[in-house]
Parts: C-alpha cells; structure tokens; sequence
C-alpha cells in the first residue's frame, strides 16, 4: 500500500539533507501515517483507515468522519473513501426521504 493518507491525498515529499559544507543529499519526507477505526454515525460501523495525524485531528474538528467526507472533495480521497462516502450520502438521503414520508 502506498504510503498516503487515504483523506486528505497528503504522501511522500522529497527533499535535500545539507551538510554543514553545503553538501546535498536526497532524502524522503514521509507523512505521519496512523491506522485508526474511525466511527461512521450514519453507516453504525467502524471504518478502519490509514490517515495522516494532520487528518484526524481535521476529522475531530469537522464533527466526525460523516461530516468530513461530505465537506471533502472527490479528488482528495482515495478510492475507498470515494466509496465509503458515496455510501454516507445515499444512507444520508434515504433517512431524509424517509423522514419526509411519515
């Protein structure tokens, strides 16, 4: 798997170590990667992820992890994502069709 955080897009950045004599070297910036269950309020299940620690912090600020997939982008998201939150916008829609039935 690569190493990306599966909400936010953020991966790997490369870079220079300089020297004290100026000498350059390349080198990698990898991203703070956790593997975290996330709840998902709507779906009532445990969505496991491979998030940057940048991004869980995000998703505790938006509210949860229902509340930031729908504030997202598409083309941030990975595959996965993009599924898990086509899943939270259709269970979101019906609860509301359903609520304007009764």
């Amino acid at each position: 798997m690569a190493r990306r955080c599966e909400l936010t897009g953020k991966a790997v950045l490369t870079g220079n170590n300089v020297s004290h004599a100026n000498n350059r070297s390349r080198r990698r910036f990898l991203p703070n990667l956790c593997t975290v269950s996330l709840l998902s309020d709507s779906l009532d299940r445990k969505i496991r992820l491979k998030i940057s620690a940048a991004a869980l912090r995000t998703v505790e600020h938006r509210g949860g992890l229902d509340a930031f997939l729908l504030k997202a982008g598409e083309k941030d998201l990975s595959q996965r994502a993009r599924l898990l939150r086509r899943e939270v916008v259709a269970k979101l829609a019906a609860d509301s069709g359903s609520d304007l039935a009764a």
